[in-house]
């Protein structure tokens, strides 16, 4: 799925934070790396047991796959518009999200032996390279990238939910979800954007640190940066499987 906490509301959300006003935050309940960490991983580690029932569990999941999909969006975007809210629903979404993932890993894993473990080291070395990129400065996060990847994720919503919408009535959009190469080359597409997201993430996190942003950014930084690594990871998969397709 797309990754609408990147948006950033259509970049408001950058612009709260760089506007966050210090004079009324307490200093002990700021933004800080520590909390950002100790937030991303509780939010993680939610996503891991969420994912382990579904994975066990994906066959009573798979028939509710896509209605779970549109409730997870809307808690989705109420954090986005609320992100005051990151740590109630931040952990509630980590946690049913993974029992989805879990259970569409479980369904690859059924046709594509080992498709899982490629696409989880696919994730970590697209995650890694995209922080060495920032971390050094080989890419910078300007106002006109920032602009050109919120409106490709928002196109790739709106596109997901057609599709899902479709769906309902049996109807597919051709070529899109086959082994061919236009279904390869748009995968390869929506990855490049999902990671050009893991971006806007890392400079979400340190203008929000330096600009002394208030301590529920912590949750919503980490939430924001847990979906952007499952929409990475779903696509990975996906990539994976439409390229094994063709063999």
């Amino acid at each position: 799925m797309a990754n609408p906490v990147l948006t950033r509301q259509f970049g408001e959300t950058d612009q709260r934070t760089a506007q966050a006003p210090s004079i009324i935050t307490a200093p002990g309940d700021r933004m800080t790396m520590g909390g950002t960490l100790r937030a991303t991983g509780s939010l993680f580690v939610l996503l891991l047991a969420g994912a382990v029932f579904g994975w066990i569990n994906a066959e009573a999941i798979s028939g509710i796959l896509l209605i779970s999909i549109l409730v997870l969006f809307g808690v989705l975007i109420a954090t986005v518009i609320r992100p005051q809210w990151a740590r109630v629903t931040g952990p509630v979404f980590a946690l049913a999200e993974g029992v989805l993932v879990g259970a569409i890993s479980s369904i690859y894993e059924t046709f594509y032996d080992g498709i899982v473990v490629q696409a989880i080291l696919a994730t970590l070395a697209v995650f890694v390279a995209m922080l060495f990129l920032y971390a050094n400065r080989i890419i910078r996060v300007t106002q006109r990238l920032r602009s050109t990847v919120v409106l490709a994720t928002a196109g790739i919503a709106l596109f997901y939910l057609i599709s899902i919408g479709l769906s309902f009535f049996n109807v597919q959009i051709p070529y899109v979800w086959e082994s061919g190469p236009i279904g390869i080359g748009i995968s390869l597409l929506i990855v490049g954007v999902a990671s050009f997201n893991l971006l806007l993430d890392f400079d979400l996190i340190e203008n929000g640190i330096k600009q002394g942003a208030p301590g529920w950014m912590d949750w919503f930084a980490g939430f924001g940066l847990m979906v952007t690594v499952v929409w990475l990871y779903l696509e990975l998969l996906r990539l994976i499987a439409l390229v094994s397709g063709r063999d």
